[in-house]
């Protein structure tokens, strides 16, 4: 692997961490308000 391809793969986990962190960000503010509204599923 050349030190390019290297530096793009960190750069490519790094954004897929963060969107993975606010998907279950989302996850959470929705759980949150269905439990508060009492949706039930």
């Amino acid at each position: 692997m050349e030190v390019p391809d290297a530096r793009r793969l960190r750069e490519l986990e790094a954004e897929n961490n963060k969107l993975k962190k606010l998907l279950a960000e989302a996850h959470l503010d929705i759980h949150a308000l269905n439990t508060a509204f009492g949706v039930k599923r």
